[in-house]
């Protein structure tokens, strides 16, 4: 079965940095579009940054030159460097693993991240 597993969630000061980490199991990892989304209270579950299956990546502009997606297929695992924190990117952030045309894909259990002073 699916499993995707996320760590490295915590609390951190503005201007501090987090590492998440997300081991999957039981798919072809390679073949599938991997991406962190995050959830805060009275937002709805945006994407923060994917990457392919060919490495090329996206990033919602709000986190753009802040935070990079990279991923290593030969350990199956995708992670989300998170450098200049703010408040606002205080959430519970899910890792995500997705073929095309599959749907909404298979999600991880989620990490908090908290971003306060």
């Amino acid at each position: 079965q699916v499993q995707l597993v996320e760590s490295g969630g915590g609390l951190v000061q503005p201007g501090g940095s987090l590492r998440l980490s997300c081991a999957a199991s039981g798919i072809r990892f390679n073949f599938y579009t991997m991406a962190w989304y995050r959830l805060a209270p009275g937002n709805q579950r945006d994407m923060v940054a994917s990457i392919g299956r060919d490495g090329s990546t996206n990033y919602a502009d709000s986190v753009k030159g802040r935070f990079t997606i990279s991923r290593d297929n030969a350990k199956n695992a995708v992670y989300l460097q998170m450098n200049s924190l703010k408040p606002e990117d205080t959430a519970v952030y899910f890792c995500n693993a997705r073929l095309l045309g599959m749907g909404s894909g298979d999600w991880g259990q989620g990490a908090q991240v908290t971003v306060s002073s």
